[in-house]
C-alpha cells in the first residue's frame, strides 16, 4: 500500500509560482495513476491534474498551460509546478494514487473516488 506526504506549499502573491512534491512510499509510483485535487473552503474537490502509468496527463482547464504535472520515477515523486498563480487557485492541495484498470486519466481526474490513496494535504494560498 502506497503511502504519500505532500510539501511545497506556501502564499504566494498573484503571478508567482509555486512546485508542489508528493513523496511516494511503500510503492512505486510508476505504476500508478497519479492527480493533484484541491479543495477551496466551502467549495468540492477538484482535480487539477492528472498523469497515468504511461505518461499522459489531463489538466483543469483553468491550469491548461500553467501547471505541468510531472513524475520523477527514480526518486519516486509526483510534482506540480504551478506559474502564474491567482487567488482562485488557492487551496488545500492533495495528492492522489491508484491503478487506472483502464479509466482514461480525464476521467479519473474528474473523479476523486477512482483514487483510494491520498496525502495529508499542503495549503496554497494565493493573494492578489
Amino acid at each position: 500500500q502506497v503511502q504519500l506526504v505532500e510539501s511545497g506549499g506556501g502564499s504566494v502573491q498573484a503571478g508567482g509560482s509555486l512546485r508542489l512534491s508528493c513523496i511516494g512510499s511503500g510503492g512505486t509510483l510508476r505504476d500508478y495513476a497519479m492527480a493533484w485535487f484541491r479543495q477551496a473552503p466551502g467549495k468540492e474537490r477538484e482535480g487539477v491534474a492528472a498523469i497515468d502509468e504511461d505518461g499522459r496527463t489531463s489538466y483543469i482547464p483553468s491550469a491548461e498551460g500553467r501547471f505541468t504535472i510531472s513524475k520523477d520515477t527514480a526518486k519516486n515523486i509526483l510534482y506540480l509546478q504551478m506559474n502564474n498563480l491567482t487567488p482562485e487557485d488557492t487551496g488545500m492541495y492533495y495528492c492522489a494514487a491508484d491503478f487506472s484498470l483502464g479509466a482514461t486519466i480525464a476521467t479519473m481526474r474528474r473523479r476523486s473516488s477512482f483514487f483510494s490513496y491520498w496525502g495529508q494535504g499542503t495549503q496554497v494560498t494565493v493573494s492578489s
